[in-house]
C-alpha cells in the first residue's frame, strides 16, 4: 500500500478512536503539520517511530492500524523464537533499565534555578505520577515547577533528556532481543518521552512490538490496569511474558499476574543483562 493507502487507515483510525487532529498530535506529542501531512498523503515514508507513537495513543499494535501499509517502511518479518522457558514476549522498563536514572537532572535545574536539589526532587515527586499518569501536561508541571522555585523558563523535559544516559549493555541486549522474540517497553513515563528517546537514540531504535506508555494507557505501574494493557497489547499468555524492571513491588504486580520477572540492577548492569539472556536460552 503506498502513502495515500497510509493516510487513509490513519484518518479512519483516529476518526473511530474519536479523536480530532489537534487532539491526537497532543497526546502523541506530534506537530499538527506533520500528522496533517501524514493523512493528506504528503508524506512517502514517515518515521515508524512516529507510527509507533501514533498506534500507541490510538490503543492499537502497528499491525492493526496500518497492516501491510507499512511494510515499505519496516524489516523483513523474522520468525519469533520461545525460549526454553516458555517465554515469547519480553517487556522492559524504561528508567533505571534502558537508561541511568534522570536524578542529575535535579542538580541541573539546581544551577539554572538557584534552589536546592532536594527541594526541587521533593517539588517533582509530588507532581510525577499524575504527569505520568496523563492527568497533568508537561506544560502544566513546568508552569508549576516554575512558580514554586520563582523562576523562568525551566523545562523539565529539555533537563531529563540531558541527563539520560543509555545503559549500553540493555542497548545491546534489546537489539539482540527484538532478532528473536517480541519485545516491548513498558514504563511510567510522561507525554512524548519515549518517542524523543528513540529519535535521540537513547533507547534502541527497533520494531517495539508494543509501546505501554503510562501517560497514554492513564495508569502507572505497579496499578494493575497498565499490567492488563500490556498483557492484552502482548498477544501472548501471561505466563509467556518476561518482565525487567528495577522495582521490586512493579515486579510483584507482573508475578501476580503470572507473568516471569527478572529484577534488573543498574549497579551490575551487565551482570543483570546475562541473566535476562539466560532467560531468553533457545
Amino acid at each position: 500500500m503506498d502513502e495515500v493507502g497510509l493516510a487513509t487507515a490513519l484518518k479512519s483510525a483516529r476518526k473511530n478512536a474519536g479523536l480530532t487532529q489537534q487532539e491526537l498530535c497532543q497526546r502523541a506529542d506530534l506537530s499538527y503539520s506533520t500528522l496533517a501531512k501524514i493523512e493528506r498523503g504528503a508524506i512517502k515514508s514517515p518515521s515508524i517511530f512516529t507510527i509507533a507513537q501514533i498506534a500507541g495513543v490510538l490503543g492499537l499494535s502497528m499491525d492493526e492500524l496500518v497492516g501491510s501499509s507499512i511494510s515499505h517502511l519496516t524489516p523483513t518479518v523474522i520468525e519469533k523464537k520461545q525460549a526454553k522457558s516458555g517465554v515469547k514476549f519480553v517487556y522492559f522498563d524504561i528508567n533505571g533499565c534502558l537508561v541511568r536514572f534522570f536524578h542529575r537532572a535535579f542538580a541541573s535545574i539546581a544551577t539554572q534555578s538557584g534552589a536546592q536539589a532536594d527541594v526541587i526532587e521533593s517539588i517533582f515527586w509530588h507532581y510525577n505520577d499524575a504527569v505520568c499518569r496523563g492527568e497533568m501536561s508537561i506544560d502544566e508541571f513546568n508552569t508549576i515547577l516554575n512558580e514554586k522555585l520563582h523562576c523562568e523558563g525551566l523545562d523539565w523535559r529539555k533537563h531529563y533528556l540531558e541527563s539520560v544516559e543509555p545503559i549500553s549493555e540493555m542497548s545491546t541486549l534489546v537489539e539482540w532481543a527484538v532478532q528473536h522474540y517480541k519485545v516491548g517497553l513498558l514504563s511510567n513515563i510522561m507525554p512524548g518521552f519515549i518517542s524523543a528517546m528513540i529519535e535521540q537514540n537513547m533507547l534502541p531504535r527497533v520494531n517495539y512490538d508494543a509501546i505501554i506508555d503510562s501517560s497514554e494507557v492513564r495508569s502507572i505501574k505497579p496499578e494493575q490496569e497498565i499490567f492488563n494493557v500490556a498483557q492484552e497489547r502482548s498477544g501472548v499468555s501471561p505466563e509467556e511474558i518476561l518482565f525487567v524492571d528495577d522495582s521490586r513491588t512493579n515486579i510483584m504486580t507482573a508475578e501476580r499476574s503470572g507473568w516471569k520477572v527478572l529484577w534488573f540492577d543498574d549497579y551490575r548492569p551487565d551482570e543483570s543483562a546475562d541473566r535476562v539472556r539466560e532467560a531468553l536460552e533457545f
